[in-house]
């Protein structure tokens, strides 16, 4: 029996690898090269839905279709970019980190920055978590550009009212913000109900999730289903510590929008199992 489960798994891995097929997957280091990218960009093309990974099989890694990877290079291709192929893909995904870098490429000074940042004018992509055990925000050159031509009057002059309460009561909006833009693109890389359920949970707190899902059989369903943590989360236990804090929802209206949310999500993902069968507790 194992015999033929090894010969099973050999003849799908040489079908797999077969050139010239459409269905042909290959790891993210290699979709990476094909792409032009650094593992880092490859990564930040998956996150933003650019790159779609093909379904997964259980406990094995991503993996991605030649035929996507084609797509995307077409796409990049006749995207009117100034640059093509790799690089406008690239340019799309380029992330700048901390308030100098950003400031930089808004034109603006690095205090104005974290102004705008801070007050929710500018959604993180990302964070890396320094030496010093301080989170370090990352931002779409991209979207840093837009901004500046969609909103030039924010890059001069004195804060608007709203920006100088927010700053007045030392508001920050950017994990928040982050956040929302984290489970916003989870849940578009999946229809399952259960998953869509999983990743509401993964940002709210624990005592939450208990109260919310008052089955314990529900909730191994949850965390076995949890998103892991996004590319870049510190393996050092001091840093995870502090990028932890930033993946669980804070302020008291946002985690009641989060459980709401997992509230509505629980009742179509409890629906499916009884009608399917498919996936969770019936």
């Amino acid at each position: 029996m194992m015999q033929m489960e090894t010969a099973l798994r050999d003849a799908e891995a040489v079908r797999l690898q077969a050139p010239g097929d459409a269905d042909v997957l290959v790891g993210g280091v290699q979709a990476a090269g094909e792409l032009g990218l650094s593992r880092s960009e490859f990564a930040r093309a998956v996150q933003l839905g650019i790159v779609r990974a093909a379904p997964s099989a259980p406990g094995g890694g991503a993996r991605y279709a030649r035929a996507e990877l084609d797509r995307v290079a077409r796409a990049e291709g006749r995207s009117g970019s100034e640059a093509d192929g790799p690089q406008a893909l690239r340019e799309r995904v380029r992330a700048v980190a901390g308030a100098d870098a950003g400031a930089e490429v808004l034109g603006v000074g690095p205090s104005r920055f974290t102004r705008l940042a801070r007050c929710g004018h500018l959604t993180p992509v990302g964070y890396r978590i320094n030496r010093y055990r301080a989170v370090v925000w990352l931002y779409l050159a991209a979207e840093l550009r837009e901004f500046a031509e969609r909103e030039p009057a924010l890059l001069r002059g004195t804060a608007p009212a709203a920006d100088r309460e927010l700053m007045e009561a030392r508001a920050d909006l950017r994990p928040r913000k982050w956040r929302g833009r984290h489970v916003a693109l989870l849940l578009r890389r999946t229809a399952d109900p259960w998953e869509r359920a999983a990743v509401l949970a993964s940002v709210l707190p624990e005592e939450e999730v208990w109260e919310a899902v008052p089955d314990p059989a529900e909730r191994i369903v949850l965390a076995a289903l949890a998103p892991p943590p996004p590319y870049g989360h510190p393996q050092a236990p001091a840093a995870a510590a502090v990028a932890l804090r930033l993946l669980k929802a804070e302020p008291a209206e946002e985690i009641s929008w989060y459980r709401a949310s997992l509230e509505f999500a629980l009742t179509g993902a409890r629906g499916q199992s009884k009608s399917t069968g498919e996936r969770g507790p019936t």
